[in-house]
């Protein structure tokens, strides 16, 4: 399939007061529209500021420090102010992972709904208003219409989500990014929320990052996962062979740590041992030796490449699995 997004060797790093800290270090990824690539890890693994970058909002001490990104054919690792704005919303629009405090709590819903087709599509405020409404609608809000003069907190927070879902969508991008959408959501409003994802995204052939921690999520959603720690991809295959036999220690370690109903009320869960590693002093070696448990002494030396396999699995690991 042809790439929609195609980043390569892509590093980010921030100013902090102990010095450069890399959040993201040499990472690849390709996704074809249609796609779902889910992104997985602790927090702190930097799969927030992966995608954040991909939008250029890494702030004034994050700076993209290697590599590329390339967007339908376009090379955006470095694009101007103007070329962003033309992006951001438009092409590729993001999902955040907080509804309760993402939408303006001083604008009403039809307004903010509204912004990015005037912004975007040159829509006048009418025209605007009542493409907010059909968008409101089609993300199954009730009584759309007459909800488009409310504010933000007449809404639950599964509206908001839908709301936030709406916006995202409301110049048909080519790449959405879901950022923990259903954090935040009790476990019915999830499943609803992340099934009209999936169905909208279908509906308009886009592709979706999905970020998120919870690998039933993935499971269900995704075409393929990518799982990160301490700023790399340590190991990326389509998500059937990846539940079907993971190799990477730490993957192997985060879904043995999946609580599952089959294991019944006394069965004790697996964990990780250790903490995740400062990335301002991570090791001369693999970053997760010392967690691992097939650690040897070339592990510590120097960190393992990543490897592709014959059917596209890539891995970083020296040798196990």
């Amino acid at each position: 399939m042809t790439s929609l997004l195609d980043v390569q060797d892509l590093s980010v790093v921030f100013r902090t007061e102990r010095g450069a800290l890399t959040a993201v270090n040499s990472v690849s990824f390709d996704l074809a529209a249609g796609e779902t690539l889910a992104i997985v890890g602790e927090s702190g693994s930097g799969k927030s500021v992966t995608a954040l970058s991909l939008l250029g909002l890494l702030g004034e001490a994050g700076r993209i420090a290697g590599g590329s990104i390339r967007f339908d054919g376009e090379d955006i690792t470095r694009p101007g102010a103007g070329r962003l704005r033309e992006i951001r919303g438009n092409q590729i629009a993001m999902i955040f992972q907080e509804p309760m405090s993402s939408l303006n709590p001083v604008l009403t819903i039809g307004e903010q709904v509204a912004e990015p087709l005037r912004l975007h599509k040159g829509l006048g405020r009418a025209e605007a208003m009542a493409a907010a409404g059909d968008l409101l609608e089609r993300v199954a809000i009730p009584d759309a219409r007459a909800r488009l003069a409310d504010y933000p907190h007449h809404f639950s927070g599964g509206m908001r989500q839908r709301v936030m879902i709406a916006m995202a969508l409301a110049c048909q991008p080519k790449l959405i990014i879901a950022d923990e959408p259903t954090t935040a959501l009790d476990v019915t409003v999830q499943a609803q929320i992340l099934e009209l994802l999936k169905s909208l995204t279908r509906d308009l052939n886009s592709a979706m990052i999905l970020i998120t921690h919870d690998l039933g999520v993935v499971a269900r959603y995704a075409d393929r996962v990518a799982v990160m720690y301490a700023g790399r991809i340590i190991e990326s295959a389509p998500a059937r062979d990846l539940f079907a036999a993971p190799r990477h220690p730490y993957t192997i370690g985060l879904m043995g740590s999946t609580p599952r109903l089959a294991s019944g009320p006394k069965a004790r869960l697996a964990t990780i041992p250790g903490q995740p590693p400062d990335l301002a002093a991570l090791p001369s070696g693999c970053a997760f030796a010392p967690r691992c448990p097939h650690a040897r002494e070339l592990c510590l030396s120097a960190p393992p490449p990543v490897e592709t396999d014959a059917g596209g699995r890539r891995l970083a690991c020296y040798g196990h699995g």
